[in-house]
């Protein structure tokens, strides 16, 4: 009869090739076989760790399962079921508290870490705002909406009234693109200029909006648009100012009608 024991020198090579390069070039089989390995170190774990993948099918879903779901798995013990939800949580922990600690302008690379893991594998867009202070320290993430990004349903007054709330000086959107591209669209675009307008009228700038792709991500702040819309925003409150002002002038210069 074949042995459940696991060939040492397989369990072993997963080790060592993670120790080299990471998750790298694994499978999603693969990393949750290393993590029932933590509950059964002496069992063969690649057929649950299979079944975990085919029943929740992704990575993502294996690890946000209920333990009392996976422990439904033969073979998948509490340890086990534990390791697995220990595992997360710390993750989870630890990438909030690194982008918390450090500035967020020049982190959009951390922003998309911290949320790529919860955001890569939904499968409608979902739309997310994060609240900075003055220190471009983290206040608060929210979920706006879910569903296609565009200007019908975004609401820009709906965005400040947000930030006014939680006393916002500064503001990052990101949202999901389930196609795996994060190339951004034409409403993309339109809503991130509305958006920035907006944040110009009450004096709170927007940073950034990132959209997340399959492992990589678009930045309209690396990319100078959001820098490019301020200018913009900037350049009609000029010309604005300048019409207002020979409008004010035509009418003083203009003889009052006689009636």
């Amino acid at each position: 009869m074949p042995s459940n024991d696991i060939s040492p020198g397989h369990r072993k090579r997963l080790r060592e090739k993670f120790i080299t390069s990471g998750l790298a070039g694994f499978h999603d089989y693969e990393i949750v076989e290393l993590l029932l390995s933590l509950g059964t170190p002496r069992k063969d774990c690649k057929q649950q760790a299979k079944e975990a993948i085919r029943r929740f099918k992704t990575l993502r879903g294996v690890l946000e399962a209920p333990p009392e779901e996976l422990q439904q798995i033969h073979g998948i013990g509490p340890h086990s079921a534990f390791g697995i939800k220990l595992v997360q949580e710390v993750a989870r922990e630890f990438l909030k508290a690194k982008i918390i600690d450090k500035t967020i302008y020049k982190s959009s690379q951390e922003v998309f870490d911290y949320l790529y893991h919860s955001m890569r594998d939904l499968k409608k867009e979902v739309f997310k705002v994060i609240y900075l202070n003055s220190q471009n320290q983290i206040i608060d993430t929210a979920d706006l909406f879910e569903g296609t990004v565009n200007g019908g349903v975004i609401s820009p007054r709906e965005v400040m009234e947000g930030a006014i709330k939680h006393n916002a000086v500064s503001l990052i959107f990101v949202h999901n693109h389930p196609s795996g591209n994060p190339e951004p669209s034409k409403h993309d675009k339109e809503v991130t200029r509305e958006l920035v307008y907006a944040g110009s009228i009450m004096r709170i700038r927007v940073l950034d909006h990132i959209v997340i792709g399959n492992n990589r991500y678009f930045s309209f702040a690396s990319e100078k648009l959001v820098e490019e819309y301020e200018l913009d925003f900037l350049n009609l409150k000029v010309k604005g100012t300048a019409e207002g002002k020979r409008r004010l002038y035509r009418a003083k210069l203009s003889p009052p009608k006689l009636y």
